[in-house]
């Protein structure tokens, strides 16, 4: 397969699809995002292709603060790497490129960051 950069709104509903397609299986993740998000999927999904519509194409659709409604998840170091073994091969097998690499390492530095923020949250 040819695999292309990401490049528009299409590609990032792609990844953001198949990415939340393997959380909701995974017998690590699901539990802890079932949970939370319930029945509204639907409303999450797109949520989240307007946050990485921003991060990576800078067409500015989300307005939010992510890590609020992350704070109190019980999560633990297992979760963020597995988040980021999803995150990284849904990337992998569907595009390639600098914006591909780009959104990598911004989940890298994401899931970094929001790690220490719930296991310290009064030092940073």
């Amino acid at each position: 397969m040819n695999r292309r950069d990401i490049s528009n709104l299409d590609d990032v509903r792609l990844l953001v699809n198949t990415f939340y397609g393997k959380v909701r299986e995974d017998k690590i993740l699901a539990p802890v995002f079932n949970d939370r998000i319930g029945n509204a999927w639907p409303q999450h999904i797109e949520k989240m292709c307007r946050f990485w519509q921003t991060v990576l194409l800078g067409e500015h659709t989300y307005f939010g603060a992510p890590f609020s409604r992350h704070a109190n998840l019980p999560v633990e170091h297992l979760h963020f790497e597995k988040w980021l073994e999803l995150f990284h091969s849904s990337v992998d097998a569907l595009f390639a490129g600098e914006k591909a690499e780009e959104a990598k390492w911004r989940g890298s530095k994401m899931a970094e960051m929001f790690e220490m923020k719930i296991k310290y949250p009064h030092t940073l």
